[in-house]
């Protein structure tokens, strides 16, 4: 397979991604942050998972991220959907 093959297929999947961000969110925001699941963690943080279906989309929570003042721990890419 060519090179630009390789790069079209890795585009067209989704990928679990989990996003951590400190402080605690509740389950309303699930669809501002288009669908991912909500979690908080022991330690009072907040964990979003979900499929992300390219890099775009991955700015784009990220984005949201910052516009609600939260702050980024970590992203991290569980596997493919």
């Amino acid at each position: 397979m060519s090179e630009a093959g390789r790069h079209t297929t890795e585009h067209d999947e989704s990928v679990l991604t989990e996003i951590r961000v400190k402080g605690q969110l509740d389950d309303r925001w699930g669809d501002w942050f288009d669908g991912l699941t909500i979690m908080l963690t022991e330690n009072g943080n907040t964990l979003l998972t979900g499929p992300v279906v390219d890099q775009a989309a991955l700015f784009g929570l990220l984005r949201k991220v910052r516009d609600l003042g939260l702050t980024l721990l970590s992203v991290n890419r569980v596997g493919p959907d």
